[in-house]
């Protein structure tokens, strides 16, 4: 199937018509990518389903950061299960309309509550973790996570992003970072589904990681032999509202979009 074009890319940065079913914060995100070859990764996928290449590269994406007030729309957050930590794996794809989105192919969580219902009502391939998040004097975060059942911790140090800028059309940085599409299900018998996010653009600023581990990338089957990766940057906090999921095929929520 034929890439997006940058005017359907742009496109997904429109808040969907609707009512969201949940808010929720993202906050002090780290950015690490990993450039594949495109073949491996398609092989990877659902039917539905094409991998989204820039300059002919697939990109794995490793995307630890917080998640706070998460709640269903109209209900107050709640302490002990509003906030926790996520680290995700990821690619990026498109559908046979040429829609982008996220491919998860995992997302570790030290709440067992978001775990279940994630699982259950969105059908996303989350995994119990032992998380911790810590600040140090200067700000930077010592960010650690141990999945449920593995004896190898990963650790993240990263300072979080402070004065960034909204990435431009056309970029790696826009490619990699302006998704507000995800996409589910489309094996053992789930249908393939596709959901929507609403959110500001990020403002990110390029970085190094001080430290980082790729554990869960290889435990998706992406093994970067000790490659270091290939775009890293940190972005700020985003307010997000999201949207309820719909078959492939089915979306209505594109049709009149309307600015954010």
């Amino acid at each position: 199937m034929p890439s997006p074009t940058e005017v359907q890319r742009q496109e997904q940065r429109r808040r969907p018509l609707g009512t969201p079913v949940m808010d929720q914060r993202w906050a002090d995100l780290l950015f690490l990518h990993w450039t594949w070859d495109p073949e491996a990764v398609q092989r990877t996928l659902p039917p539905g389903l094409t991998v989204d290449t820039f300059e002919g590269r697939a990109w794995i994406g490793l995307v630890p950061f917080f998640m706070q007030r998460v709640r269903p729309r109209f209900c107050p957050t709640v302490p002990g299960l509003s906030d926790f930590l996520e680290l995700n794996v990821r690619t990026y794809v498109h559908d046979d309309a040429g829609r982008p989105g996220v491919w998860f192919y995992s997302l570790d969580c030290d709440q067992w509550l978001a775990v279940k219902i994630a699982r259950g009502l969105f059908g996303l391939p989350y995994e119990h973790a032992q998380m911790t998040a810590q600040r140090s004097a200067a700000g930077r975060l010592d960010y650690r996570s141990r999945r449920q059942g593995d004896a190898t911790e990963s650790r993240f140090d990263y300072a979080p992003a402070r004065g960034g800028q909204e990435a431009e059309p056309g970029t790696k940085a826009f490619f990699l970072l302006e998704r507000y599409r995800l996409y589910s299900g489309g094996a053992a018998g789930r249908a393939l589904r596709s959901g929507r996010v609403a959110h500001a653009p990020y403002r990110f600023v390029l970085t190094d990681a001080a430290a980082y581990d790729t554990r869960v990338m290889v435990l998706a089957g992406f093994d970067p032999a000790g490659r270091a990766p290939d775009h890293v940057c940190v972005a700020e906090t985003v307010d997000v509202e999201v949207f309820p999921l719909e078959r492939v095929g089915r979306g209505s929520a594109d049709r009149r979009p309307s600015p954010m």
